[in-house]
């Protein structure tokens, strides 16, 4: 089996809006709610093998405060073309990645990587469905599961998804 965690980057600043959408920083609440986040990964076993993460600043900066807090040290891949992609791009990094990762976390931006994980989700709770279906907030983490035993054998519509977390809830 195959797990898919797709987490989209915490929170950006706007303060200085003439910083190239690229550049921008994460906000104080990214910053909070990002090491939040990665606690939330470790406590429920959520341990990838790779991340794939957009080479944008708030994307980097995300996952340098999830990282600390995993029981594990992945191999971590930063990659221009996850910096707004279509769901159908995503899908041909996915079937890039090498057989011995079954344990992926991409980190991206919407509304791409909600359009994506709605694509690749055929199953799962309804209620986590219906959630990541209405928004997919910042620092919003949604994991899939595909039974196939590769990558490339991943296809739309393929997936259980079996979480969707947001900060807001573990912030309660």
């Amino acid at each position: 089996m195959l797990t898919l965690v797709l987490l989209r980057h915490a929170k950006s600043s706007w303060n200085n809006p003439t910083l190239p959408d690229q550049d921008r920083p994460l906000a104080t609440r990214g910053a909070n709610d990002a090491p939040l986040m990665g606690r939330a990964m470790a406590e429920r076993g959520i341990d990838p093998d790779l991340v794939l993460c957009s080479s944008a600043r708030r994307t980097r900066d995300t996952l340098a405060l999830v990282l600390p807090e995993l029981k594990v040290e992945p191999e971590v891949v930063y990659r221009d073309e996850l910096y707004h992609p279509s769901p159908m791009e995503m899908l041909g990094l996915l079937h890039e990645v090498p057989a011995s990762a079954s344990r992926l976390l991409m980190v991206g931006h919407n509304p791409e990587l909600q359009a994506f994980a709605l694509n690749l989700v055929g199953s799962g709770p309804k209620h986590y469905r219906d959630r990541m279906r209405e928004k997919y907030p910042t620092a919003g983490l949604a994991v899939i599961n595909f039974p196939s035993g590769s990558w490339k054998g991943v296809d739309l519509g393929s997936g259980t998804l079996n979480l969707f977390l947001s900060p807001k809830e573990l912030r309660k």
